[in-house]
């Protein structure tokens, strides 16, 4: 636990280190998210926020495998290696849309990219759990599963990107939320603690964590698509490596089917939120005879926003909404008796309850949001 702590500690000093050389960049190239009708903020801020946590999650990975327990498993050195070279190309498209505002097929063809790379390099799903069994995929179903499954995650940050510190905050708790999963499953079950899943997700934890003070209302700087489309991507390929990395048949058997599968639902459950607004959007807008990728103002923040939430009031909701969906599902994989069961229960129920009531508020007037200056 020590060496992960260090790594999350290492995360987050380097990515709040070097935000600041990063938005130094984005005003200097131009990088710089325009106002629009769609958006909150009122004047012209700096990018570059994603690549402030790429840089600072490889400094952490790479201190990683000088350490005596982490640096000592050959198999999260191989695939956290993958899931970074990886995740340099995302970022790398996430940038050039930053600068360029690349089109919505130049995108989805890097994200193809950035996933294929990673399944090249060995980081891909090898089963899929059912009741009673387990499925071995072949190796065009592996391919094919694992690189949708990481586009879909890579994309779902990106619709909850749309106020100061939602996404990073979001992202960042499920990331603890996850590594919390990870190690808790290794030491209940007598594995080795050494995992890949762990090396990545507290790193996102601490590169959140990082980014979160330049980032959080009243924001200096955004993460762009740089770090929407990295996050996602990271928290995907944490789940596909470790269903490579720990055997389905050591998962607790008396927990029924929900263990085994937890490795990918988790970051599906991490980014619910995201998702429910990413099928909510396709249905929207596909019924409006719209592309589901034309942006609009609909979105659960916007309508939060609408609804009397100050922008930090409804960053807060949502970091709650997040956790109790994240920690529950958590719950609901791992404990044993009735009573924590029930616990677990009880936290989905909330975050439902939660959800609606906050989306169900009468209006309370227009959202104030103060104007910001960029400094030149």
């Amino acid at each position: 636990m020590r060496e992960y702590l260090l790594v999350l500690l290492i995360a987050a000093a380097a990515t709040f280190l070097v935000s600041g050389l990063c938005r130094k960049l984005a005003l200097r190239f131009g990088a710089l998210a325009k106002v629009r009708d769609r958006d909150v903020h009122t004047i012209e801020m700096p990018y570059f926020g994603g690549l402030a946590m790429l840089c600072g999650l490889a400094v952490a990975v790479v201190v990683a495998w000088q350490l005596p327990f982490l640096g000592g498993q050959e198999l999260v050195i191989q695939d956290s290696r993958a899931i970074l070279i990886a995740a340099a190309i995302i970022c790398l498209v996430g940038v050039l849309d930053d600068l360029f505002e690349l089109s919505a097929l130049a995108k989805f063809a890097g994200q193809i990219v950035a996933a294929g790379v990673v399944v090249a390099l060995g980081v891909k799903m090898l089963w899929i759990p059912l009741p009673g069994q387990t499925i071995a995929l072949d190796s065009s179903a592996s391919i094919a599963i694992t690189v949708f499954f990481i586009v879909l995650c890579s994309n779902a940050v990106n619709f909850v990107d749309g106020l100061d510190g939602l996404a990073t905050g979001v992202v960042g708790i499920g990331a603890l939320a996850f590594f919390a999963y990870c190690y808790l499953l290794t030491v209940t079950q007598d594995l080795t603690r050494a995992t890949t899943a762990s090396l990545i997700t507290v790193a996102i934890a601490g590169a959140c964590l990082g980014f979160l003070p330049h980032n959080f209302f009243p924001a200096k700087m955004f993460m762009g698509d740089s770090g929407a489309l990295l996050l996602g991507f990271l928290l995907a390929t944490s789940g596909v490596s470790l269903t490579g990395q720990i055997d389905p048949s050591q998962m607790p058997s008396d927990r029924g089917l929900l263990p085994t599968v937890l490795p990918l639902v988790l970051p599906v459950a991490i980014l619910a939120l995201p998702l429910l607004d990413l099928v909510m959007a396709y249905i929207r807008r596909t019924y409006q005879g719209k592309w589901w990728f034309a942006a609009d103002k609909q979105h659960l923040h916007h309508r939060l926003l609408e609804r009397g939430h100050s922008q930090r009031g409804a960053v807060m909701l949502m970091y709650g909404w997040s956790a109790l969906v994240s920690f529950g599902m958590i719950g609901l994989g791992l404990v044993q008796d009735r009573v924590s069961v029930l616990v677990a229960v009880g936290l989905l129920g909330l975050a439902l309850v939660l959800l609606v009531a906050t989306l169900g508020r009468p209006l309370n007037g227009r959202t104030r949001v103060k104007p910001r200056r960029v400094a030149k």
